[in-house]
């Protein structure tokens, strides 16, 4: 067994993060039993004395012992988790940062995850996902991860999590997740699939990357010996110089109050929770986005995402081609929940159908937010490999009907 342990360590005099990697103890290996020589029969064979001040006979050197191999795992799980400890410790050198993964290894980043949750630090977590849970079925499509980003880490946390359809969306949207994370000082997930990461399709990308609007985190418009380091104004989103800049914070996964240090009141704990809520959710114009297609006239919307709604869109056109007046609306924020949204949708159309590549989770929160308004039907597709759009038109039919 190894025991992983990692310590992220700010010295408020020096100009930057230090991280101490604690490297796990491993057991030494038993030395294999080396079995003795067969002992030979020799003859005495008469020789004559040698002359003194002769030299003894010069021993053969032994050959090196080889070093003993580390366990690989180890050193994978080290890489995995340390993606985030170390995106934490750039992120608060005012570096823009990014860590990607796939299922299990956005599993071991949940703590991480939360640590940046609590102590406000920019982050964007790329997770393909694959089909799981453990090592499930690698490379294979699935949308399995949806509740695990938003709910992966413990306790009352908030994030936003955003979900590309194409190839030239990975681009855009990893731009917006910096912008994002930037803006409000909140870690955000890029939600791929396996059908997006695996997909090839043709990209325009700018002649000139510095026309490309930059994230600028908020920086503090007092004196070092003023600074609070969780003050706010209206925003409720905190000032965060870099470490180096002059400016001296306490950084903790503890709840704190504005100095940046522990404490541990109910009126502490209330008030960091619930600012933390606020800073997004008093902002949802800003961050929730979704597209709707062919939904002008629609009497019946498809919702999916992400490789889902690649099938959605061939087979929302193969219906009008049969006179189905059938629309999509396409998440691309997927958390916070795009809740007017779906509750505006609900209103004006006879039923919905949720595609998903997994057992069924988004569904949950639709039903959730219609509340029974219309009904609410869902094509889940877990078998390792999408719908076809004729798979999905049938099902959009089964649910008119």
């Amino acid at each position: 067994m190894y025991n992983d342990e990692f310590e992220l360590t700010f010295d408020l005099a020096d100009s930057g993060p230090k991280t101490e990697q604690r490297r796990p103890t491993l057991p030494e290996p038993e030395e294999a039993a080396v079995a003795a020589p067969p002992v030979q029969e020799t003859r005495e064979t008469p020789v004559s004395a040698a002359p003194e001040n002769t030299p003894a006979p010069e021993r053969e050197p032994e050959p090196a012992a080889e070093p003993r191999s580390t366990a690989p795992a180890a050193k994978d799980r080290t890489v995995l988790i340390s993606g985030g400890d170390r995106g934490i410790g750039a992120a608060l050198t005012g570096k823009k940062v990014m860590t990607a993964t796939s299922g299990p290894g956005f599993s071991l980043k949940q703590e991480l995850i939360g640590y940046a949750c609590m102590a406000e630090i920019p982050l964007v977590i790329v997770n393909v996902q694959r089909v799981g849970p453990s090592t499930g079925q690698p490379t294979s499509p699935s949308q399995g991860d949806l509740m695990q980003a938003r709910w992966g880490t413990h306790g009352d946390h908030w994030l936003i999590a955003l979900t590309p359809a194409s190839v030239p969306e990975c681009f855009e949207l990893t731009l917006r997740a910096y912008a994002l994370s930037e803006k409000y000082r909140v870690p955000v997930v890029l939600l791929m699939d396996e059908v997006i990461g695996h997909m090839r399709e043709k990209i325009e990308l700018p002649d000139d990357y510095s026309e490309i609007p930059q994230a600028e985190r908020k920086q503090p418009e007092c004196s070092p010996e003023e600074f609070k380091a969780y003050a706010t104004d209206d925003s409720l989103v905190p000032a965060m110089p870099a470490f180096g800049s002059g400016y001296r914070w306490h950084v903790t996964g503890l709840v704190h109050d504005e100095t940046g240090f522990p404490k541990g009141t109910p009126a502490a704990t209330l008030a960091a929770t619930n600012r933390q809520h606020d800073k997004l959710y008093n902002n949802l114009d800003d961050i929730v986005q979704v597209e709707n297609y062919q939904m002008e006239d629609a009497e019946y919307a498809v919702i999916a995402f992400g490789g889902g709604a690649r099938t959605a869109y061939e087979a929302v056109d193969m219906a009008r081609r049969e006179g189905l007046k059938v629309g999509l609306m396409r998440p691309i924020t997927i958390w916070p929940l795009a809740d007017r949204q779906i509750r505006e949708l609900a209103s004006k159309v006879k039923g919905i159908l949720v595609h998903e590549l997994n057992y069924g989770q988004y569904v949950l929160e639709v039903e959730r937010v219609v509340a029974g308004q219309v009904p609410v039907a869902l094509y889940a597709k877990y078998d390792n490999e999408p719908a076809t759009p004729a798979q999905l038109l049938a099902e959009i039919k089964k649910a008119m009907a």
